[in-house]
């Protein structure tokens, strides 16, 4: 279906302000602070992971109530929302520097805690700012890259945040060796606070969608509009993607160490360097992911590579690796292979997911799949702890969750738009949702912005 005057002429006027890109030095400089800021939020957020078997020792929990606990902290993805929905209205600039200058206090909270519930509150605020941060983050990137290089940046950004979250299986088995506390996981991300600096003078004052998002959230727009007939199918696709993946990444990856340590028999040195050799190789899968988006497209990238990703973790709980003489090389091919295809496959997804909506709703939607996937890692948690006893152990329950993967993969496939090669007016139909609204695409901020002014 052709495009009318109207969109053709919005179309354009996009061309020619993208034409108009910032300088190759300031591009560089969005790229590293988003590097920057996904390393910290990588590593941060891994701590409760890497740290389970001793929470669980320290706060003396059985494995229901670890699953518990870590389902409490899953509603963070809440706050995660409400911070995207802010980003649209007042910037991205401002929730990345406020949640870095936040987090390091969290941090300190959570590392001198007590008592679960304290440490579970600071778990909160900690995934709920780094969240917010983040979201917005990897939005600016496809707002402020060119065309030919958003799956580039959404390869930086994913790698960034891959090798944050290996750096902690890296440091605890020193801590433990060298008799200190798994607490001071936290001492790096209470470090964090000197980053703000840095990140503030790499990122530009404002930013142009950011702007422009803030001039039309003044026309009523809401947080439901992902639901409007324009982009329902996409919207409800993207959520019950996030809806099974989490599901299935909460069993996977949340109970992963766990599994090697307190159930195979592993011990914690041999788990650390398993979880480490398979994230470095995993780290292929980005490059991979960023050509595979541009040559083949986002859709075939997130539903071949992202189905076979999950085939891998189905292999690593469904293999014969605690009945073997060496499960250790079992273990390490089937999560290599796991995380390589799931490399790949994040990519693809994070370049589509922000080329699919317009600027005012671009965080908003990258929130809303935060708060699905804050719901369902909440309920992972609660139905594994339920089914531990019934399935006849974690192992087993973990199994059949990995299987969740594979339906997703399958979803994307079927009902996504592929948005490889288009400007994002075109592929978030940014014209049909302002004439839709009754909006000008002409208005004289942007006449102005167009023209250099």
């Amino acid at each position: 279906m052709g495009q009318t005057t109207a969109e053709r002429a919005a179309t354009q006027a996009d061309e020619r302000s993208d034409s108009a890109e910032r300088p190759p030095a300031a591009s560089s400089a969005i790229i590293a602070a988003t590097v920057i800021l996904l390393v910290y939020q990588g590593y941060t957020l891994s701590i409760a992971g890497v740290a389970s078997p001793w929470i669980a020792k320290s706060f003396a929990l059985t494995q229901p109530e670890l699953a518990r606990l870590f389902a409490w902290m899953s509603v963070s993805a809440f706050g995660s929302l409400m911070l995207a929905r802010l980003a649209d209205r007042v910037g991205r600039r401002r929730i990345i520097v406020a949640s870095l200058f936040l987090t390091p206090l969290c941090s300190a909270g959570a590392a001198l805690s007590p008592h679960p519930i304290s440490f579970a509150v600071f778990q909160i605020l900690i995934s709920a700012l780094l969240g917010g941060s983040v979201s917005s983050a990897i939005v600016l990137l496809a707002e402020e890259l060119p065309v030919d290089r958003r799956a580039q940046g959404q390869g930086f950004a994913a790698f960034a945040s891959a090798v944050g979250g290996v750096l902690g299986y890296l440091l605890i088995p020193f801590l433990l060796k060298w008799g200190y506390s798994w607490r001071w996981l936290f001492a790096p991300s209470v470090a964090g606070a000197v980053l703000v600096w840095p990140v503030t003078r790499m990122l530009p004052p404002e930013f142009r969608f950011a702007r422009k998002a803030a001039v039309e959230s003044r026309s009523q727009s809401h947080f439901y509009d992902i639901l409007h007939p324009l982009y329902r199918r996409r919207s409800l696709t993207l959520l019950a993607c996030a809806a099974l993946d989490t599901m299935a990444g909460t069993a996977v990856n949340g109970w992963l160490y766990f599994e090697a340590v307190s159930i195979i028999g592993l011990a914690p040195g041999n788990a650390s360097t398993l979880v480490v050799a398979g994230m470095v190789v995993g780290m292929v899968g980005f490059p991979i992911g960023a050509w595979t988006s541009e040559r083949l497209g986002r859709v075939p990238t997130v539903a071949w590579f992202g189905g076979a990703a999950w085939l891998g973790a189905i292999a690593f709980y469904w293999g014969p690796a605690g009945t073997t003489n060496h499960p250790m090389y079992f273990l390490l091919a089937a999560y290599c292979w796991f995380k390589v295809g799931s490399s790949v496959m994040t990519v693809g997804a994070n370049a589509a997911a922000t080329e699919l909506f317009p600027a005012d709703l671009r965080t908003t939607m990258v929130g809303w799949q935060m708060i699905t996937g804050a719901v369902f890692s909440m309920l992972a948690q609660v139905v594994i702890a339920a089914l531990i006893a019934p399935l006849g152990g974690l192992e087993n329950v973990i199994r059949y969750f990995a299987l969740l993967g594979i339906p997703s993969a399958i979803l994307f496939g079927m009902f996504i738009d592929e948005t490889r090669g288009m400007k994002l007016a075109q592929s978030s139909k940014e014209a049909e949702w302002d004439r839709l609204r009754g909006l000008s695409r002409n208005r004289p901020e942007e006449r102005a912005e167009n023209s250099g002014q």
